[in-house]
């Protein structure tokens, strides 16, 4: 039977192969959304793992953890220079940085903070040193960059109307190992380079750290040497401090604490992420939903064509009766070649979305700079297991009416 069968599809391979693709697409659809959205949610989880507490002004909780976790431009109001001068004294802190941004150099961010944070949130350099004057600048991994190279950034992205800072360079002092977030693609420099490069430490005020034309500062002492502890008549205003709480009560309490105050907002990133995840949940729903329903479409149109299909084939079938061929085993012929179809086509269209989904998680973590980790669940596996027992529901029925074909009136046909 086996052989006939093959004879068989060959004969028909054009009809069997648009069959074939069909399936493939409609389960490609649905195993793609599946693990596109379980990609951004492992990621975003894994890239925000580092940052326990963010601390910054009043304003959108969702843009200040974008901001500083996933390093998306915005303009941040500033936090008051106090308020990191007032965590650093406070014993229930192992660490507080600040960071701060706007500046780029070919798409890449240059991000300001301190050696404490790098060395608390990533594991070491890969070659050269971190920081040590305010003219040094470390390298995320994913850089393309190297060592020596100098560094000429610009106020706001060049291809959005950003302009150099004149007069300011830095040089690479080193390279970070690879993290799997979105800091493997930033330019880290000491914070107060970018003090002194935007004229803040003059100003020592809060408003907004936007992208407005400023006139342009003298410069800052590229040998000066770095200092990490400060008063709070040292600071200008800050965009995000990145917190590093002593114990997870410590971090509920700092939390509540600066969400109460006046001119302060604090937000464990996981818990606004994981608000993301419900609206990204929603959508995969709606995507889900779609995909079910041209799985459905699919399933309709396929029985269709299998019923017309065993039509067409009345005299063959009725002579294969005449022969002496049993009713069972043509039920089981009609029935093997249909399933054999539609497993080609789920096992095809499962493997289309493994790919799919990688090809496009690659693409926007290249973006992104981090990490879509594409990973299979047992859900899914059971998911197909699901479809093939419907598969062969639905390929028992043209079975069924090839079964009850009399082999006379297929003959007169």
């Amino acid at each position: 039977m086996g052989r006939f069968i093959l004879a068989d599809l060959r004969r028909l391979w054009a009809g069997s192969g648009i069959m074939v693709l069909l399936i493939a697409m409609a389960v490609a659809l649905g195993i793609g959304i599946t693990l596109q959205e379980r990609a951004l949610r492992l990621g975003s989880a894994r890239a925000s793992e580092k940052f326990d507490l963010v601390i910054g002004a009043r304003g959108s909780e969702t843009q200040l953890v974008l901001s500083t976790v996933f390093l998306q431009p915005a303009a941040l109001p500033l936090v008051p220079g106090a308020v990191l001068a007032g965590l650093q004294d406070d014993p229930r802190v192992l660490w507080a940085e600040p960071v701060g941004f706007g500046d780029f150099h070919k798409g890449y961010p240059v991000v300001g903070t301190t050696t404490r944070l790098i060395a608390g949130t990533t594991t070491g350099l890969s070659e050269g040193r971190l920081f040590a004057a305010e003219g040094d600048a470390v390298i995320g991994a994913a850089v393309a960059l190297a060592p020596g190279e100098e560094i000429v950034p610009s106020h706001g992205e060049a291809a959005l109307g950003g302009h150099d800072h004149e007069g300011v360079r830095y040089r690479v002092t080193g390279r970070l190992q690879p993290t799997g977030t979105p800091w493997d693609r930033a330019i880290l420099v000491p914070i107060q380079a970018v003090w002194h490069v935007h004229g803040l430490e003059e100003a020592h005020g809060t408003g907004e750290a936007d992208h407005e034309e400023h006139e342009e500062p003298a410069g800052f002492d590229a040998d000066a040497a770095l200092r990490e502890d400060w008063t709070a008549a040292d600071l200008p205003g800050i965009p995000a401090i990145l917190v590093k709480p002593a114990s997870i009560a410590d971090a509920y309490k700092l939390r509540q604490e600066y969400r109460v105050r006046e001119n302060t907002n604090a937000v464990f990133p996981a818990e606004v992420l994981t608000g993301l995840y419900a609206l990204l949940g929603d959508a995969r729903q709606v995507l889900a939903a779609v995909a079910g329903a041209a799985q459905g479409l699919v399933a309709a149109a396929l029985l269709l064509v299998a019923v017309v299909h065993i039509g067409q084939r009345r005299r063959q079938i009725g002579a294969l009766r005449a022969l002496g061929v049993p009713s069972p085993a043509i039920f089981l012929l009609v029935w093997t070649e249909l399933f054999a179809l539609v497993c080609a086509g789920i096992a095809l269209g499962f493997l289309g979305g493994v790919l799919g989904a990688t090809l496009l998680s690659r693409s926007v973590g290249r973006v992104q700079g981090f990490d879509l980790p594409i990973e299979i669940a047992p859900g899914d596996l059971a998911g197909l297991a699901i479809l093939l027992v419907i598969a062969a529901l639905v390929a028992a029925a043209p079975a069924w009416a090839a079964y009850r074909q009399s082999p006379v009136a297929s003959l007169r046909a």
